[in-house]
């Protein structure tokens, strides 16, 4: 089964760094490396440097994600997870860092992959206000409405 391929036009804004690569065939994430040397104290957070600025179509957007394996074994996430990159922004990528770990400083060094960029197709939406909404099965349930 083929996968529908998009361009994304990329720039490096430092010529030496990584462009960002799927680590497997298949990924839906491109990883996305930090562009300095970083230490992040506990529950710290800081805007990272990529070196990059994307040119994301119309009618996409992209999201800047934690990678799973650091966020389970050092505690590093994304503060805005996921981060929003609109399809007009051109400046450069930068990642809002967190170190959720309350005890243990992370170290992050350049070139280090420490998020993933997923580019997703969405709609433009058209509000249509109405007097009430057709009803579901759900209907208002909300936060652990369904049980455990």
């Amino acid at each position: 089964m083929s996968s529908e391929r998009i361009n994304l036009p990329i720039m490096r804004l430092d010529h030496e760094v990584e462009l960002p690569t799927y680590a497997y065939e298949g990924d839906a994430g491109l990883d996305l490396r930090s562009n300095e040397d970083v230490v992040l104290q506990p529950l710290e957070r800081r805007l990272i440097s990529t070196g990059l600025a994307i040119a994301i179509p119309e009618g996409y957007a992209g999201f800047v994600l934690p990678r799973s394996g650091l966020a389970y074994r050092e505690g590093l996430s994304m503060a805005n997870a996921p981060g929003l990159i609109d399809a007009h922004y051109r400046g450069e990528l930068k990642l809002c860092a967190v170190n959720l770990d309350g005890e243990n400083p992370i170290s992050i060094s350049r070139g280090e992959r420490i998020a993933q960029l997923v580019i997703q197709k969405v709609p433009v939406v058209n509000l249509v206000e109405v007097e009430e909404l057709d009803s579901t099965d759900r209907g208002t349930g909300g936060f652990g409405s369904s049980g455990v």
